[in-house]
């Protein structure tokens, strides 16, 4: 594993901005981030030696690696197909898009399509390559929803939340599954919400007709986060405030929000971020396995899926996912609401590593993993190191 430094970069964290700096990167972890002028001084001469040194553009920008807490595929691969190629294909690719960890998410279908998904996610843990993106675990997003709202979830396949199902799912997963959509109202006495907090898995509404006092009811019961804001939930309406008003109106839930302009409009965007604040909004993809190919029909959970430029849907007009990718979102964000880039970078990185409990990812510091990104002044990304290695260059 090569050990480096960067030197005169410009770094942005969510919570700061060091113009000219260093950063030293030792066994894939970052060992020391200071002052350009200073490296001489805190950094030995006998050490620097060591390090093979990298210069970068003037005008370039270093983010944390991005964190995608949703997302079921890219470049023809999908976490369903249940095969090792399919996620190393996934792992391989998102860096590019500035991805350098992300939860492989399932989508509804039958049991064993689900368990042997979770099985392959389990083996793959075990032999990720350093210089790809990590697979943190898994989004389970499914079965347990309404028909209302199912969206492009497969009808024929939901189901009402069962804690004993879901734990036959955790063991197949070997303890993988991170994070669980479900709708409220499908969880009897809010069973499996209470479940998923009593042993640290995020519990998420999502494809939910749920009205606003069920919604709050979760919320005790230990819903965090709203998964797709806006996006297969009940809505605004000013007499019958759904889902989509409890997320906006509770300081305790989070909400993801897919900023490609198609699922929700940039004014909503805005709206949403005005009234969460930067610390509980995550940016993600929610994209399938059409993204980096052209149009044409692909496969989402046993269902067609017609792609036009950058809109997936199904035959009956459904949005089905997304073509987004991760520093096109920051991007937009930033276009959208005004955001500041370190508003950007906590919505792309810090937000999701801190609600995970990744204490050793979402910032540029010493102690973190050395995953991080080159950016030119588009947000287009030029390189992306994994776990301090070079995982893509433009």
């Amino acid at each position: 594993m090569e050990n480096f430094v960067l030197r005169d970069v410009h770094i942005y964290n969510a919570n700061e901005e060091i113009e000219h700096a260093y950063i030293t990167v030792k066994n894939g972890k970052i060992t020391a981030v200071g002052e350009n002028d200073r490296m001489e001084i805190e950094i030995p001469d006998m050490d620097r030696w060591k390090l093979k040194e990298y210069t970068v553009e003037s005008g370039t920008l270093l983010v944390p690696g991005m964190i995608d807490v949703h997302i079921h595929g890219v470049n023809n691969a999908d976490v369903m197909d249940g095969t090792f190629d399919a996620l190393t294909t996934m792992t391989q690719t998102l860096p590019a898009e500035g991805t350098t960890s992300f939860l492989a998410t399932t989508i509804t279908q039958s049991q064993d399509a689900i368990t042997r998904a979770l099985q392959n996610a389990a083996v793959f843990s075990k032999y990720q390559a350093p210089q790809q993106a990590e697979m943190l675990g898994v989004h389970l997003e499914g079965p347990f929803f309404t028909p209302m709202k199912a969206g492009a979830q497969p009808k024929n396949f939901l189901l009402d939340a069962d804690v004993s199902l879901f734990q036959e799912w955790q063991e197949a997963a070997e303890g993988l599954i991170k994070w669980v959509s479900l709708a409220p109202e499908c969880d009897l006495d809010y069973q499996l919400i209470r479940h998923l907090k009593k042993t640290g898995v995020i519990a998420s509404a999502a494809h939910s007709n749920a009205n606003l006092e069920e919604v709050e009811q979760s919320i005790v019961a230990g819903l965090s986060h709203v998964t797709h804001l806006f996006n297969g939930m009940s809505g605004l309406h000013h007499r019958e405030p759904g889902l989509a008003s409890a997320a906006l109106l509770h300081h305790k839930v989070t909400n993801e929000i897919i900023a490609d302009g198609i699922h929700v409009h940039p004014s909503m965007v805005k709206m949403a971020h005005q009234m969460k604040g930067t610390t509980d909004i995550f940016l993600i993809t929610d994209s399938i396995r059409a993204k980096c190919l052209p149009n044409g029909h692909y496969d989402l959970g046993g269902q067609t899926v017609t792609v036009e430029g950058n809109r997936p849907y199904l035959e009956d007009g459904t949005i089905a996912g997304s073509m987004l990718k991760m520093n096109e979102a920051m991007k937009n964000m930033m276009s959208y609401t005004d955001c500041s880039l370190k508003e950007a970078v906590a919505m792309t990185s810090a937000n999701a590593a801190a609600k995970l409990g990744l204490e050793h990812k979402g910032a540029i510091a010493p102690g973190m993993d050395a995953d991080f990104v080159l950016l030119d002044e588009n947000q287009e990304v030029i390189r992306t190191w994994c776990r301090g290695q070079i995982a893509y260059e433009k």
